[in-house]
């Protein structure tokens, strides 16, 4: 049986950088590094989403699994998904002054789409 590689121990070499730094100093460097390593994780998420998460969001908001696949293959569609589907079904629910769930009826019936898709316009 072949013998696993085993890395040398060079611990104490590769921290000797280290060394001079407080137990508060090195708390510190560490929240720096870990936030530099999960920034760009958090700014993907900002600004990028997925089919799974906008259906999940619809789940939360009261819809089923059936009509949250309908709304968002509609919203991706009409090229809105980057708006967020939960965000186009509370839009249309402002515009047409009435509860989410009955806005979002309207949009799996094909009705609102066009305001919906106006209003964002308008707003940017």
């Amino acid at each position: 049986m072949k013998q696993p590689w085993i890395r040398p121990d060079d611990f104490e070499t590769r921290r000797t950088h280290l060394n001079h730094l407080t137990d508060e100093q090195l708390k510190a460097l560490f929240w720096k590094l870990a936030d530099q390593a999960v920034d760009p994780l958090i700014d993907l998420a900002r600004t990028h989403t997925t089919p799974s998460i906008e259906r999940s969001v619809l789940l939360r908001m009261g819809f089923s699994s059936l009509e949250a696949k309908i709304l968002v293959d509609k919203t991706i569609e009409r090229h809105l998904i980057g708006k967020g589907a939960g965000n186009v079904i509370f839009r249309l629910a402002q515009i047409e002054a009435t509860d989410i769930r009955t806005a979002g009826l309207h949009l799996i019936a094909d009705q609102g789409w066009e305001r919906v898709t106006a209003a964002f316009q308008e707003a940017s």
